[in-house]
């Protein structure tokens, strides 16, 4: 399947709630689904409630559109998230919490998720003083993650990291906004992910 590229804000209002996927245009008057709280779609009478199937289906969807993630990437890190010891809704979402683009993302120093993997892949970020250009990249405790001099004085850079001094950082990560860097200083936990999912109906899905 490939990576959806049409109205992003269609997949917002399909899943009845702000996926954070345009940037600060979701924080205003003009995001789409705050005017239109119907699906999407052909005007036919749907049906009111969903089969179990259903819901299960909803939660993943609202993960996978989230993170920016086709179905094969995200099955990979279900069945990673199986092999680690704990509950598996909860490591699986740690897992993507831990991806490179979203740390970049959660740092400020990008708008959207999307933003943010268009930086790691123009080779923008630095992890620990070297290039990485891998948005999947696994993030460790202790790792510093930076702009690059070329791209540090970028407009749209200082917008984004406007936007997160007001709102400010998740607990796992130390932001040095002088030096354009963050640290991570711990690992994120399941309530550092503000996402409102249901994890376990993801689990009940896969182990159909």
């Amino acid at each position: 399947m490939a990576r959806y590229k049409g109205p992003v804000c269609r997949q917002c209002r399909r899943e009845g709630m702000k996926l954070l996927l345009k940037g600060e245009r979701c924080d205003s008057i003009k995001c789409p689904i705050e005017k239109k709280k119907d699906v999407p779609g052909v005007a036919i009478k749907r049906r009111k409630n969903l089969s179990e199937y259903g819901l299960q289906l909803r939660e993943k969807q609202k993960v996978k559109r989230c993170y920016c993630l086709l179905e094969k990437q995200f099955r990979n890190y279900f069945k990673k998230a199986l092999r680690i010891p704990g509950a598996t809704g909860q490591n699986l979402l740690i897992l993507l919490e831990k991806r490179l683009d979203n740390a970049v993302f959660r740092l400020g120093f990008a708008s959207s998720r999307a933003a943010a993997r268009q930086l790691v892949r123009h080779s923008n970020i630095t992890v620990n003083g070297k290039k990485t250009n891998i948005p999947s990249y696994q993030i460790k405790v202790g790792d510093v993650i930076a702009l690059t001099s070329s791209y540090s004085e970028n407009n749209h850079c200082k917008e984004a990291l406007q936007r997160v001094m007001a709102i400010g950082t998740r607990s796992w990560l130390e932001l040095d906004c002088d030096n354009k860097q963050g640290k991570v200083i711990a690992a994120p936990s399941r309530t550092d992910i503000d996402i409102q999912v249901n994890e376990n109906m993801i689990v009940e899905l896969y182990n159909r």
